[in-house]
């Protein structure tokens, strides 16, 4: 794979320019070269503009927060999102008060048939199947409805079920 700029002689002949570089085994993926995101910065900046409660989950070692973002969940919620790079997959949190199934439907993008449950030290976790091959987690907690999505490992889900059940609503 060439990235950068390739520049063609009169001679139709293709070289790189400086910079560039060859892959001969295909694309590689420097995981360093994702954005990063401070979410002990972004999560309590966005809890003061919504209605319900927001937590900051203290993740793994390890896991790279990358995103966050805001949307809307129809008919009149909104949905808080962050996202982590774990070693080797990604998983994102949504936080909302909206219904259950409004936020399934925001968030996976189409009407979905839970497929089972789990229970993570006592909440139970509605199971979806997510877009591709991604999986989806939903537990309502009352004043908030926690949805974990992503192409995570079982464990790595646990292991933010776990985070964010044990965070303290943000003030």
């Amino acid at each position: 794979m060439v990235v950068g700029r390739v520049a063609v002689d009169r001679r139709g002949v293709a070289r790189l320019q400086p910079g560039c570089s060859f892959s001969p085994g295909g694309p590689t993926i420097d995981p360093s070269s994702a954005p990063t995101v401070d979410l002990g910065r972004v999560l309590p900046g966005s809890a003061k503009n919504v209605d319900f409660p927001v937590r900051l989950p203290q993740v793994s070692a390890g896991w790279r927060a990358n995103s966050s973002s805001t949307g809307a969940v129809p008919p009149t919620s909104v949905v808080l999102r962050a996202g982590w790079l774990t070693p080797e997959r990604f998983v994102q949190l949504s936080q909302s008060g909206a219904a259950p199934d409004d936020l399934v439907l925001a968030e996976i993008g189409q009407q979905s048939t839970a497929s089972g449950s789990v229970d993570v030290q006592g909440t139970k976790w509605t199971v979806y199947p997510g877009q591709r091959k991604e999986s989806a987690w939903l537990a309502d907690l009352g004043d908030v409805r926690l949805l974990i999505t992503g192409t995570g490992t079982e464990a790595e889900f646990r292991t933010l079920a776990e985070a964010v059940q044990q965070a303290a609503p943000l003030e």
